[in-house]
Parts: structure tokens; C-alpha cells; sequence
């Protein structure tokens, strides 16, 4: 086989090619009061440009699931990078997890409403949530995700996480996971992996998504 050959195979299967994976493998995981780690810079540099050009055009608040959606070249490069058996092995040593039987799923965020935000722990159908900030820039004050103490206050916070362009939020499921933000109303893009208990809870989360963003845009028709 030709050098030219071999460097094409090279590039074409290269693990995880959008994302830094070195910063993850560095990033320190916070044990309290849940475990978690912020990874800024997490999408690299060089492939943000592409990704955010290919990213789904979302008018409506809510979560869509992929199936949903239309994407560019570059996005779909991205989600299957996320949902890499790499990633996952690493995710699971970080946290201390065996998920290499666990599948994933994958949604998507485009626009925030004022009612969006409120404090909450994810469903115990999901073991682990990775929250990847897709925003060219992040001036306002609000819509910056917060991990808190408690569902009490909003202010009790652990750390502040603001939806910069490439920016990872990894967390371990817990019942303490708690988390919220100041509402904003706006573009506001995320993209949620998360590592599920069953193949029957990713159909189960996809239909509900579907009929939800079916609902909604109906209303916003009719309003």
C-alpha cells in the first residue's frame, strides 16, 4: 500500500478526530457533592468552524432527538466521535463506571425559553450525562448551567458552567445531581449524551422526544 494510501486510512480512522481527547484524560474529577469535571476547549479548535456550520437548524425550545434532525457531514463526524467506544472506556475510568454494555443516546438543543432552567436531577434511567456547549460566544449572565447543593436554591452553587463553544460538562447520575440555570430565552446549543440503563429506555426516550417536538411545533403554528 502507498504512503498516500496509509495517510488517508490514518486520517479516515482516527479515533474521536474532533474532540481533545488528551484534556479529558488531564481533566480532574470533582468527588462532591457528585462526581463531575468541566472540560473547556473539549471540541477542538479546528473543528468547531465545521461543526457549528452543519449543526441542525432548531427554531423551537425542547429536546430533539437525532432521528428528528437534519445535519451537515461535520455534526454526524461529531455525534459518532461522542458515541466512540474510546470515549466511553475513558468516561467510565473517570468515573469509576462500567458502561461498555450500556447504550447511548444523543439530543439536541437549539433554543432556550424562559420557562427552561428550573433545578433538576436527570432521569435514573441515565447513568451518566455529558453536556457539550455549542455557542460562538456566551455574554449574558443567564442561561449559564449551574451544579447546586440542593433543589432549593439556585445560588447554593458548586460550580457555574458557562455554554462556551466546545465546553464539556460530565457527570455521574446521583440523586444529589442537582442543576439549573437562570432562564433565558434564546439560542441556546447543547448537545446531551447520555449513557442509559437499556436499549428500551433510548427507543422509550426518542418516542417521547418526537411526540413533544411534534406538540410543540404545532402550537407554535397555531399560536
Amino acid at each position: 500500500m502507498s504512503r498516500a494510501a496509509n495517510q488517508i486510512m490514518a486520517e479516515t480512522s482516527a479515533p474521536a478526530a474532533s474532540l481533545d481527547i488528551e484534556a479529558l484524560k488531564n481533566a480532574r474529577v470533582q468527588a462532591q457533592p457528585f462526581p463531575y469535571l468541566i472540560v473547556p476547549g473539549f471540541v477542538r479548535a479546528d473543528a468547531l468552524p465545521a461543526i457549528g456550520a452543519d449543526f441542525p437548524a432548531i427554531a423551537h425550545p425542547g429536546s430533539f432527538p437525532l432521528s428528528s434532525l437534519s445535519y451537515g457531514p461535520a455534526f454526524k463526524n461529531f455525534v459518532d466521535d461522542l458515541q466512540s467506544p474510546e470515549l466511553g472506556e475513558l468516561v467510565a475510568g473517570k468515573l469509576g463506571m462500567k458502561l461498555d454494555n450500556c447504550p447511548t443516546m444523543v439530543t439536541v438543543r437549539g433554543q432556550s425559553r424562559a420557562a427552561d432552567g428550573k433545578i433538576h436531577t436527570d432521569s435514573r434511567t441515565k447513568l451518566v450525562t455529558a453536556l457539550i456547549y455549542m455557542n460562538d460566544a456566551w455574554e449574558s449572565p443567564r442561561g449559564r448551567l449551574r451544579l447546586v447543593r440542593s433543589e432549593h436554591d439556585l445560588n447554593d452553587v458548586v460550580a457555574e458552567v458557562p455554554p462556551d463553544e466546545g465546553t464539556l460538562l460530565l457527570f455521574k447520575n446521583e440523586p444529589n445531581a442537582w442543576h439549573g440555570f437562570e432562564p433565558f430565552s434564546g439560542p441556546r446549543r447543547v448537545v446531551q449524551l447520555n449513557w442509559v440503563t437499556s436499549a428500551a429506555v433510548v427507543r422509550r426516550e426518542q418516542t417521547r422526544h418526537r411526540i413533544s417536538a411534534f406538540f410543540k411545533r404545532l402550537l407554535k403554528r397555531s399560536a
